[in-house]
């Protein structure tokens, strides 16, 4: 904020108040909202918020004032709560009830501003409860329909969007007939902004628990639509979305299959691809590893080229996401015999025992191990994942961390390792001596090692 608009924002809140003049109330309004604009800098949006402003601007939310006024306040709060601290403050000033009560109004400027201050306030956590309780859910979900301007079924799903990470919303929301218009908003006549807005409401309301949202968007006809996001035709933005929403689908083993036969997995493969960005990749990857538990999709997955660049994904360039996510693929893919020698072939071991080492976050070392889990299962495979150090790192996962899931998968890892191979037993005992660990104690504390083999 320039130092002479800092002097006088005060003197700028005080023309807020009732005994000010229309005019000077105006003027003060659009100020504010000017130096409030989310394109400016922090400092600006926090010294607003200090100066006392949003008291008064939630006062001239009220139906005293004109719709012109209302829209102007509503403009200021809207962009305040570009900044999160005053996502809370807005919202203890009592914006919300307001705001909602907005949304119905005959004057759609009026409505359009309400729908965006939500959207903006929506972001924090608590208020995502305080909305839904207004009574905001249903007149948004109206919003969604073809009777509003693309801007306002952005503001709309935006806040679908955000309040479906709250997960008592769910529910209300599907009940309220969000999931159909959504499912509208992601075809070609709506917006890039749009469309994103709607697969990101759709992916959040997906993680309902017990799959009766995922199903009944799938009903709603969201799988072709949502793979057809994944083309290149979209924004980096709409594909990471669709992917998102295609993850959370893919939890029902239902779904994984209708997600496959919706063409799904060649897109997917390509946004594997170092043309993507890697949060792109990081959630195709993701979908991948979803879509891999189901066994026939596991063929086509590696029919598809998938394979390569899921190896390209574990090196060390990538992100420790990325290197998750590509090693949960490649140990669902390995699953199956057909694509053990595949993966293996396409040089995957190698960086899969480096995952393995301490530097690597504990998801990331479990992921690792599953897959040498499974790679073992081929013969050839045992002496390849032994001569290229596996077993040690392996070993030492034994006794690292307090959390048993990577043990786990490191002791089934070892024990695959050592089947009818008497070389990879006597290297498993070797490191075990070498590392303090009592191998076939922990394997029977985990509930890997069969003593009756």
């Amino acid at each position: 904020m320039p130092p002479l608009a800092r002097r006088d924002v005060r003197s700028m809140i005080r023309k807020l108040g009732a005994h000010a003049r229309p005019s000077q109330q105006k003027q003060a309004l659009e100020t504010i909202a000017g130096l409030s604009n989310c394109g400016g800098d922090r400092d600006s949006l926090v010294a607003i918020a200090a100066a006392g402003a949003v008291p008064p601007l939630v006062q001239l939310l009220g139906a005293g004032s004109s719709s012109d006024v209302q829209c102007n306040a509503i403009a200021a709060l809207d962009n305040l709560a570009c900044l999160a601290e005053n996502q809370v403050a807005i919202a203890a000033a009592g914006a919300i009830p307001a705001l909602v009560q907005l949304l119905e109004s005959s004057f759609s400027p009026l409505v359009g501003n309400a729908a965006g201050a939500l959207q903006n306030l929506s972001e924090n956590a608590d208020n995502q409860a305080t909305i839904a309780a207004a009574g905001a859910i249903s007149p948004l979900v109206q919003l969604l329909g073809p009777g509003s301007t693309a801007q306002v079924q952005h503001y709309a799903a935006g806040a679908m969007r955000n309040l479906a990470c709250l997960g008592a919303n769910h529910v209300t929301i599907a009940a309220a007939g969000a999931i159909p218009l959504l499912v509208q908003l992601l075809g070609p006549v709506a917006s890039a902004k749009v469309q994103q807005s709607a697969a990101g409401a759709l992916r959040n309301l997906a993680r309902n628990a017990d799959n009766q949202v995922a199903i009944a968007i799938a009903d709603a006809g969201a799988i072709p639509l949502l793979v057809q996001l994944l083309g290149p035709g979209s924004s980096v933005e709409v594909q990471q979305s669709a992917a998102g929403a295609l993850i959370n689908l893919s939890q029902n083993a239902d779904l994984k299959v209708a997600i496959a036969s919706a063409g799904a997995v060649p897109p997917l493969v390509q946004l594997l691809g170092p043309v993507a960005s890697a949060e792109v990749q990081q959630s195709a990857a993701g979908a991948i590893i979803n879509l891999a538990q189901n066994n026939d999709n596991r063929v086509i997955i590696a029919a598809a080229g998938a394979i390569p660049p899921l190896v390209q994904l574990l090196g060390p360039s990538a992100t420790d996401e990325e290197q998750k996510s590509a090693a949960g693929a490649i140990m669902n893919l390995a699953d199956h015999s057909k694509n053990q020698a595949t993966i293996a072939a396409a040089c995957a071991i190698p960086p899969v025992v480096q995952l393995l080492r301490a530097r690597s976050p504990a998801d990331v070392q479990k992921n690792a191990a599953g897959a040498l889990c499974n790679l073992a299962k081929n013969a050839h495979n045992r002496v390849t994942i032994a001569a290229a150090g596996a077993i040690p790192p392996l070993v030492l996962l034994l006794r690292s961390g307090s959390d048993d899931l990577p043990k786990e998968f490191a002791a089934a890892a070892l024990e695959e390792l050592g089947d009818n191979n008497a070389k990879n037993r006597a290297a498993i005992a070797a490191a075990g001596a070498s590392a303090g660990v009592d191998v076939l104690k922990e394997m029977e504390r985990l509930c890997i090692y069969d003593d009756d083999e």
